[in-house]
């Protein structure tokens, strides 16, 4: 165990590291608070040859502080009001604590559309490569201020996934107020026993956990695993630790018992099928026959307009939508060579009668392999 361990984290040259708004919110621990601690400990990594980007929570958490409030607020205008109050707050705590410490960090904000859309996605990997280029820390957050229910990540334990293959990192390090994951609630039962490996993140049984959070946060041990699982598939190991542990990022590269590890699936997906797959949101729909089905599902072919019974939704072309059996259940998802107007003429169409019915050819594939996700 101890040697995985040393093996993955010695390949980790890039690192994302999520900070919980239970451990931004936390008091100081041998009077040094969570930010002057990161500066540290990032600043030590960044010395060994490691680039770090921090995704944080924290702004709603800071302002229901500041406000004097009780708990988080439920109505979205009032959590957009308390971010902007919060996010101002928790910039100048990183960049008071990195300055300290010789450093600098940056702030991005990001919204699902962000990276739901292909070429604004790639403008923000461009963005944080540079900053990372230059040696400076992304801090990288949810912009609560602007994003409301129809584009939002969910949580920033989501975020920390699909930032991971953002920045294209090799480990996503999840740190919250728990040591890690534990195979019972370690609140409620004495003797629940902490997991320090979980092999296969999609047979581990990880749909069956409670998601219980507390009053400054939204996710759970929950959110936590299904971005390792997302994490996972696109090739990163997941650390889940307790980011309230002085010298955790030390502990855990010096390769000691630090958290849960999650290991990466081995048939990784490529980024971009990792974005059709968890970043982008799909416009549409097309329903396939059995054997159009089959032919995705069992030998790894391309969607050809023949295969296609029916459309649903309007999409232009390069936006992903979703391949559904004759049952209406989704079985892959793919970025669509022609619009949900083309389809609708083609469908049932054999190839060479595109040009026949469009006047023109784009593609035999109104999905091509490269471009599609079996889920």
């Amino acid at each position: 165990m101890k040697d995985l361990r040393k093996g993955i984290l010695k390949k980790a040259r890039r690192i994302v590291v999520k900070v919980g708004s239970a451990v931004v919110a936390a008091p100081p621990v041998e009077g040094r608070d969570i930010f002057a601690r990161l500066a540290s400990e990032i600043n030590a990594l960044k010395e060994t040859g490691h680039e770090v980007a921090i995704v944080s929570s924290g702004a709603i958490a800071l302002g229901v502080r500041k406000l004097g409030l009780k708990e988080r607020p439920v109505a979205i205008p009032e959590r957009q009001a308390v971010a902007a109050v919060g996010q101002g707050s928790l910039m100048a705590c990183y960049d008071a604590a990195f300055s300290s410490a010789g450093g600098f960090v940056a702030q991005v904000l990001l919204t699902h559309d962000d990276l739901g859309s292909r070429k604004r996605f790639l403008n923000a990997r461009n963005t944080l490569t540079t900053l990372l280029k230059f040696g400076i820390v992304p801090v990288i957050n949810e912009n609560d201020t602007v994003a409301v229910e129809e584009i939002k990540f969910g949580d920033n334990d989501a975020l920390s996934a699909l930032a991971t293959n953002l920045i294209e990192a090799d480990l996503l390090i999840i740190l919250s107020d728990i040591d890690g994951l534990f195979d019972k609630d370690p609140k409620a039962h004495k003797d629940a026993r902490k997991l320090p490996l979980i092999e296969d993140v999609d047979s581990a049984g990880l749909e069956n956990l409670t998601s219980s959070t507390n009053a400054l946060g939204t996710g759970g041990i929950k959110s936590k695993c299904e971005a390792a699982r997302k994490a996972a598939h696109y090739g990163a190991a997941t650390i889940i630790a307790n980011g309230n542990m002085p010298g955790v990022l030390s502990a855990i590269f010096n390769g000691e018992d630090a958290g849960t590890l999650f290991l990466p699936k081995e048939d990784r997906l490529t980024s971009k099928k990792h974005w059709i797959a968890f970043s982008a949101r799909p416009s549409g729909r097309v329903f396939v026959d059995d054997g159009a089905r089959d032919a995705l599902l069992a030998k790894g072919r391309s969607l050809l307009p023949s295969g296609i019974k029916d459309v649903d939704g309007a999409f232009d072309a390069g936006e992903v939508i979703h391949c559904v059996d004759s049952k209406g259940m989704e079985f892959a998802r793919g970025m669509s060579n022609y619009s949900s107007f083309e389809i609708q003429k083609i469908k049932g169409m054999k190839t060479a009668e595109l040009v026949k019915v469009l006047g023109y050819k784009v593609y035999d594939e109104v999905i091509h392999r490269d471009n599609l996700v079996v889920l």
